[in-house]
């Protein structure tokens, strides 16, 4: 299983966590989602390697943004 880390800014709470991790777990070939607004990031383990413009996207439609 391969486990890529993205940056998010605009997580402030569980909530938000929750609304990223529902999300992207909806995408085909991801296997878990854990998010940590601490930290300011979102654990994303899969299969095989995902497009990272469809994750990015994903996550800005809900209102956040990732870091380059």
């Amino acid at each position: 299983m391969k486990k890529n880390i993205i940056k998010v800014e605009g997580m402030v709470c569980g909530g938000c966590e929750k609304r990223v991790e529902n999300v992207l777990s909806t995408l085909e070939g991801i296997n878990k989602v854990k998010a940590n607004h601490k930290k300011g990031t979102v654990e994303i383990y899969t299969e095989n390697q995902l497009d990272e413009k469809i994750i990015k996207d994903k996550i800005e439609d809900i209102g956040f943004s990732v870091k380059e």
